[in-house]
């Protein structure tokens, strides 16, 4: 028994968040492949099951069957329970439900939710962990009430408040599970790309997940008074609105005047280049056939898929701290400067090398699996790289050609699904916790780069 507990003690923050999201994937994968689960009231195989569940709580999108035709409501209501959990964290849902029932948050539970969340200190995590529950119950209700008049109108009473609530709870996610292949299997939100209440609450919702629960903190708590945001704060609103106001002008100048978008209307080139601006960094939805996208403007979102999300957020990808780190970097070594700089402040060394390592284990990830999927299936390897992408940015959009991938190639899209939620640097801090530190130094010598 004490060895039992010796054991337990020993697992880090890092390897109960791993443990968690796995425990929660096998669960769903299981209720999904009861019969109760699909329409035509038939057992799912387990990869099949194991796949959405894995999209599910990923938050990522990538199906293999259309949400809408395929699962009984109380399929589509546990992928909705994948999500919620996916979405806030396993640790957050955790550490809340602890909290409600009145138990004691020891320090162990604080150090994981911090991990979680990605939060500056232990400090006062129990106060954010409510704020976080409080904030997002609150958000994804408004978010269905907001879309109810518009479903209602389309599906119905109680369709159209199932309808509501599933799409607000997806997009604040950033999830990208639709239910609008009543119509045409795998549609998104196609039908809507001229709905402007649909367009702008789903935006909303998805800027409102994937800017991160941290700088929503910042905000209640400092209101107007910018300056007074923590760094990380004022990186990520900096780098929300850079990634949403340039692929808006480029999809909207560049893209939407090639003569295949010719039949839409200049509010609907709008409202399309708005959402597909927004949409990539790992929300999932679509409101236009991205098959008609240039090379050009697929090759925009599959940038826009690695980067993904904000820390502490429903959102995966690299996050946009990374790349904004990883540019200032740029930037001070164009200057001849000795440190990294950013708002007045400098930047630690250890977030320099966080950051160029999450950045070439994304890209060796994302490359590996496109030349192996391309290879297995004989495809483009544009496509194979588009649902790559999308896979390791837990984003969710395709060019079509998931639900044909061969059992090997959905493999590799759930393993790299797993490692963009969860994180890269979590699954090698959890397998590497433990190692003795060699606090020795080596003899420093220079090397050419460049």
């Amino acid at each position: 028994m004490n060895y039992l507990r010796y054991r337990k003690k020993r697992l880090t923050s890092f390897q109960i968040i791993i443990f968690g999201f796995l425990l929660v994937i096998l669960t769903g994968s299981i209720l999904l492949m009861l019969p109760v689960s699909s329409r035509d009231g038939k057992a799912t195989s387990f990869l099949d099951a194991l796949f959405t569940a894995v999209s599910a709580t990923c938050v990522t999108g990538l199906v293999v069957h259309d949400t809408a035709t395929y699962w009984s409501y109380f399929g589509q209501a546990v992928i909705l329970l994948l999500i919620q959990i996916g979405g806030m964290g396993v640790v957050t849902i955790a550490v809340s439900l602890a909290a409600i029932s009145g138990k004691r948050i020891g320090l162990m539970q604080r150090s994981t939710m911090q991990e979680a969340i990605a939060a500056p200190s232990v400090g006062g995590i129990v106060r954010l962990t409510g704020f976080i529950l409080k904030s997002t119950i609150l958000i994804e209700l408004t978010g269905a009430v907001l879309m109810l008049p518009a479903f209602w109108k389309d599906f119905g009473g109680l369709k159209g408040i199932w309808y509501a609530l599933f799409h607000s709870i997806s997009a604040f996610c950033n999830a990208g599970f639709d239910l609008m292949g009543r119509k045409e299997p795998f549609s998104s939100l196609t039908e809507y790309s001229a709905n402007a209440l649909v367009n702008a609450v789903i935006i909303g919702l998805i800027i409102t997940g994937g800017i991160g629960f941290l700088t929503w903190d910042d905000i209640k708590c400092k209101g107007i008074h910018i300056r007074k945001y923590r760094m990380q704060s004022k990186v990520v609103l900096s780098m929300a609105a850079i990634l949403i106001i340039f692929p808006f002008l480029l999809f909207y100048f560049g893209e939407f005047t090639r003569p295949v978008w010719n039949g839409m209307s200049v509010k609907e080139k709008l409202l399309s280049a708005l959402f597909q601006a927004v949409t990539p960094r790992t929300a999932g939805f679509n409101t236009i056939d991205l098959t008609l996208f240039s090379e050009a403007g697929q090759t925009i979102i599959i940038i826009l898929m690695l980067t993904g999300g904000s820390p502490g957020s429903t959102a995966g990808g690299m996050k946009t701290t990374t790349l904004a780190v990883l540019f200032l970097t740029l930037l001070s070594v164009f200057k001849r400067k000795e440190d990294t700089e950013c708002f007045g402040r400098r930047l630690d060394e250890g977030t320099i090398k966080n950051a160029a390592a999450i950045l070439l284990m994304y890209l060796t990830l994302f490359l590996t699996g496109g030349i192996l999927i391309s290879c297995i299936e004989d495809l483009p390897m544009r496509i194979c790289l588009f649902e790559t992408a999308s896979a390791i940015g837990t984003v969710g959009l395709t060019l079509g050609v998931t639900p044909e991938l061969g059992t090997v190639s959905r493999l590799i899209l759930i393993l790299l699904m797993f490692l963009g939620r969860v994180g890269g640097l979590t699954l090698v801090f959890a397998a590497f916790s433990g190692k003795v530190r060699n606090i020795t130094k080596l003899p420093r010598e220079k090397i050419t780069v460049g």
